[in-house]
């Protein structure tokens, strides 16, 4: 994930799923799918951030939920705006 700070209230993230990793656009379709409905759910909790999301290596065998938690402990690391500030000034 890339990640920069934004002068919003809120963050916002895109997602990229490279044909080379996920063969069939059903698939991309299902981890950019579920990346967006993770972020919905933890977007309250998020710094300001515009956030990019991109798969690094192929999925061979992955469920849904492993997906999910992978994202959440991903956004989790996300550091806190510098200065202790909720949103950039």
């Amino acid at each position: 994930m890339h990640y920069r700070p934004n002068a919003l209230d809120t963050a916002r993230m895109g997602v990229t799923v490279a044909k080379k990793l996920v063969k069939h656009a059903n698939g991309r379709n299902l981890v950019k799918r579920i990346a967006r409905e993770t972020f919905r759910r933890l977007r309250a909790d998020l710094p300001p951030y515009d956030l990019i999301v991109r798969l690094h290596a192929p999925i061979a065998v992955a469920r849904r939920t492993e997906l999910a938690l992978d994202l959440q402990q991903i956004f989790a690391r996300l550091p806190a705006m510098p200065g202790g500030a909720t949103s950039p000034v």
